[in-house]
């Protein structure tokens, strides 16, 4: 049951958990269409094309620059500053992501451990990586 005047699950929240909240929301939405574009560009190249290493290289700077202005202008709309330091810091938070896809991809599919299918990686691509990144850019990047 939905408390009077409230708009759903975020109506039993305080104001700055709301914020947060639907700013979560915002991220996941927008996240989850660059992820999208992420696994677009990363399998078919992965799997066909070239290694799946180099592949994460390719779709990581295509999704940066996706994701950079997407987040920006939705996920933390209203929230915080932009400017070349919001951009550095934006960039370093998604290198940290990089590293955690490169190493995802090489236990999982390259290295010596696994030699899994070029899919395996996108699983903690789109539930690990994201949520690690949130925390990041919503306290130190877009704060």
């Amino acid at each position: 049951m939905v408390a009077a005047g409230s708009n759903g699950a975020s109506g039993y929240l305080r104001s700055d958990h709301r914020e947060i909240f639907w700013q979560l929301v915002r991220f996941g939405i927008t996240g989850g269409l660059v992820t999208v574009f992420y696994a677009a560009v990363y399998w078919p190249l992965a799997t066909y094309v070239m290694n799946p290493n180099l592949a994460v290289v390719i779709a990581f700077l295509a999704a940066t620059a996706v994701g950079r202005f997407a987040h920006g202008a939705v996920s933390f709309k209203g929230h915080g500053t932009r400017s070349a330091r919001t951009a550095r810091r934006f960039f370093v938070v998604q290198l940290f992501g990089f590293v955690l896809q490169q190493l995802f991809t090489w236990v999982l599919v390259t290295g010596p451990f696994f030699h899994g299918p070029t899919w395996w990686p996108l699983v903690p691509a789109v539930s690990v990586v994201p949520l690690l990144t949130f925390g990041l850019q919503r306290n130190w990047v877009f704060k």
